[in-house]
């Protein structure tokens, strides 16, 4: 019986396993409404390229890739967790003005090219390589170069 329970357990956990990485190409209009409100208001002029719908176990988000290369990360309720432009700077208006104010007092000549929003602050990176973290106060708490 032992055997028969350990078998099955096998089964689902591997079956788990293979269905947990299902991503799939949807339509703009099938992102959630703060999603959708958020790419309009920050890249009014910007065409999408494709927007992909991640899920992994119990989690779902959204990304949405466009024609210039910027990506955008939607967790599955439509808030916004990083923003990664490749081949252009930020619209500085995602980032708090806190950490604008830091960024231009200590490095003056650089500008945004993605900024990463967790759990417990953020990680900005600059157009000088530099990668920031800051706690959910707002203090810089690492450099990474």
């Amino acid at each position: 019986m032992k055997k028969i329970i350990f078998v099955l357990a096998s089964i689902m956990m591997t079956a788990g396993i293979a269905s947990a990485d299902n991503d799939r190409i949807i339509a703009f209009d099938q992102l959630p409404a703060k999603a959708r409100e958020f790419v309009k208001q920050y890249f009014p002029s910007e065409k999408v390229s494709y927007v992909k719908e991640e899920s992994d176990f119990m989690e779902l988000s959204y990304e949405v890739v466009f024609a210039q290369g910027t990506k955008v990360e939607f967790s599955g309720q439509g808030e916004w967790k990083e923003v990664d432009c490749r081949y252009s700077t930020l619209n500085e208006k995602l980032v708090p003005a806190q950490i604008r104010d830091y960024v231009s007092k200590n490095f003056p000549d650089t500008k945004f090219v993605k900024i990463e929003k967790g759990y417990r602050g953020y990680e900005v990176k600059l157009t000088n390589r530099l990668e920031l973290t800051f706690d959910a106060e707002y203090r810089l708490v690492d450099i990474d170069d």
